[in-house]
């Protein structure tokens, strides 16, 4: 049983930055941002999730199956991640590249805490509240200094491969597509630091005060971290609505107006990064089929751009209806890994970005999201994102984008750079 308390808020950024700060108190920690970002889709403004009542931690063995009696048997909201390294339960993959981050492949928990945005209106949910808990914290939170006391260290950031050896795997990839094995793969590369220590939350705060995405995250999951400036929806339950949002596509941005607008129309007719799309487009139709009632499948919205503080971005809109019967874990078994960060087909590009990529993707190219108790959910895609071990000491952030017949080694590595850029700056301190 939940106990609901509502109130105004005049100054709702101040009090997201209390919250934050009063939130390092805990091992379990979801917060969803949309930055006020303009979307069609979103159901609050922020969330934020703390403090496991119930949880569930597993490997990729059946962890869908898993989810899904968990998910059921709660009936709760539930905050938590998806790997991309579930690939491992969809098909018959493995996961042996290099790990130094040691995220669990799934987690998920149910809240006691939960404090919901909406425009200056705050909802609080405690769960099986004691006395006047809710209403203590509240005031603790309300008189929480809003600056974080210790700052991070300047972090050298090193390469995981040269730029020889990117052209040669790049170089590899297109002789699996002109062969015939794929038509697009998204092949990635990481970016780390070694024996590196940060503050979590202050690298957070910088990080979505240059890139402002709409679908910012910070988790924490005991002494593991995830730091994200996501632009991307992965997929999205409402009702019998199902809501996907690819990207393929993107183009840096530019200070002068004039060639800002003409970069955006480059993007918008360039013909490699919509043939790009477009394939994606066609292989989440195909992932929404497997759940969706006969012919509803839906291209709402087909190489639209949007724009965001870093970059320009070619999205697309897909949507389905399924039955009422149809379990919500089922849709993201069915879709998962989602079709922008693996390729076409999708078990044949997954087979060939684990051979061809140095490290474990981890979370990764995964998902963090939550469910609703009506068996709603909504979750992103986890990119642009810096992964911190802190036990390890040990950061991680990768880039990578689709490669088709059509692509060239110099354009890719410098779309690599481009989608770099952000986190390399919060971490180095350097904005060239």
């Amino acid at each position: 049983m939940r106990t609901t308390r509502t109130y105004h808020i005049e100054n709702v950024e101040e009090i997201k930055r209390k919250l934050l700060i009063w939130s390092k108190q805990f091992y379990e920690v979801v917060w969803l941002d949309s930055n006020s970002y303009p979307q069609n889709h979103k159901r609050f403004d922020a969330v934020l999730a703390v403090d496991a009542f119930t949880l569930i931690k597993t490997d990729s063995d059946d962890a869908f199956d898993k989810l899904k009696d968990y998910q059921e048997n709660t009936k709760d909201w539930l905050f938590g991640y998806l790997t991309y390294d579930l690939k491992n339960d969809t098909e018959n993959l493995g996961s042996k590249n290099y790990d130094n981050l040691d995220f669990p492949d799934l987690f998920f928990f149910q809240p006691k805490r939960l404090f919901m945005f909406n425009d200056n209106e705050l909802q609080i949910q405690y769960l099986n509240m004691i006395d006047d808990e809710l209403d203590s914290d509240w005031e603790e939170i309300q008189q929480t200094t809003s600056f974080s006391e210790i700052s991070s260290e300047e972090i050298k950031v090193k390469l995981r491969i040269t730029k020889d050896q990117y052209f040669s795997k790049l170089n590899k990839m297109i002789d699996h597509i002109k062969r015939g094995d794929i038509y697009e793969a998204n092949f990635c590369q990481e970016f780390f630091a070694i024996n590196s220590k940060i503050n979590p939350l202050e690298v957070y705060q910088n990080l979505n005060k240059i890139s402002s995405p709409p679908f910012a995250t910070f988790l924490r999951l005991d002494d593991k971290f995830v730091i994200s400036a996501s632009p991307e929806r992965y997929v999205k339950k409402k009702g019998n609505k199902i809501i996907s949002q690819p990207i393929k596509g993107t183009s840096k941005r530019s200070a002068n107006p004039e060639e800002d607008a003409a970069l955006i129309a480059q993007l918008r007719s360039d013909e490699k990064e919509r043939s790009e799309n477009i394939m994606i487009v066609d292989l989440v139709r195909n992932d929404l089929s497997k759940t969706a009632a006969k012919g509803s499948v839906i291209v709402e919205e087909l190489c639209e751009i949007y724009t965001f503080k870093q970059v320009h971005q070619m999205i697309s809109t897909v949507t389905s209806e399924i039955p009422h019967t149809k379990s919500p874990v089922e849709v993201l078994r069915t879709t998962f890994p989602m079709g922008s960060m693996t390729g076409a087909p999708k078990v044949s590009a997954m087979k060939i970005i684990e051979e061809l990529e140095e490290t474990k993707r981890g979370i990764y190219s995964g998902s963090i999201g939550y469910f609703t108790p009506e068996n709603d959910f909504d979750f992103n895609v986890i990119i642009r994102s810096i992964l911190y071990n802190e036990t390890n000491q040990y950061i991680s952030f990768s880039v990578g984008g689709a490669i088709t017949a059509k692509s060239t080694p110099e354009k890719e590595y410098e779309e690599c750079l481009i989608k770099a850029k952000a986190m390399r700056t919060v971490l180095e301190g350097d904005s060239n």
